[in-house]
C-alpha cells in the first residue's frame, strides 16, 4: 500500500480527489462515458481489473454504468454521507473509491454500477 503522498504522485489531481478522496466527477464528463470499445476496465490506483466491456450499458445518468463487476474485484459499504444512504463501490486491492451501486439496473439483477471515469483506466482487448 502507499503512503497518501505515495497517491498524491501516482495519480492525477482529478483521480487523487475521487478515488482517495471519495469524489464524484460531474456528469457527463468522464473520458469513459460514452466508450464503446471492447475490453477491461481496470482501477485508475493499482491496475486491478474491475469491470468488463461486455457490462457496460448507457443507464443516461452521466456516469459509466456496469450490471456487473468483475468476481472479487469491489468491495461494497454502506455510505451515509450527504444524508443519503447509498451503496460504495471500492476496489478490493487498494480499497479506493470507484462509485456507488444502486437497484435500478436492468434485468436479470436490476444493479447499476454507477462508476467514476476518473477512478478506472480502460483496456481495449
Amino acid at each position: 500500500m502507499k503512503t497518501e503522498d505515495g497517491w498524491r504522485r501516482s495519480l492525477t489531481q482529478e483521480q487523487y480527489r475521487i478515488l482517495r478522496g471519495k469524489g464524484t466527477e460531474m456528469p457527463f464528463t468522464g473520458a469513459l462515458l460514452k466508450n464503446k470499445g471492447e475490453g477491461t476496465y481496470r482501477c485508475a490506483g493499482c491496475g486491478n481489473p474491475v469491470f468488463l466491456s461486455s457490462d457496460k450499458f448507457d443507464s443516461g445518468s452521466g456516469w459509466p454504468s456496469f450490471k456487473e463487476a468483475i468476481e472479487g474485484s469491489v468491495e461494497l459499504l454502506c455510505d451515509t454521507s450527504h444524508g443519503m444512504e447509498r451503496v460504495e463501490v471500492r476496489c478490493s486491492k487498494c480499497g479506493g473509491h470507484l462509485g456507488h451501486l444502486f437497484e435500478d439496473g436492468p434485468p436479470p439483477n436490476g444493479k447499476r454500477y454507477c462508476i467514476n471515469s476518473a477512478a478506472m483506466v480502460f483496456e481495449r482487448k
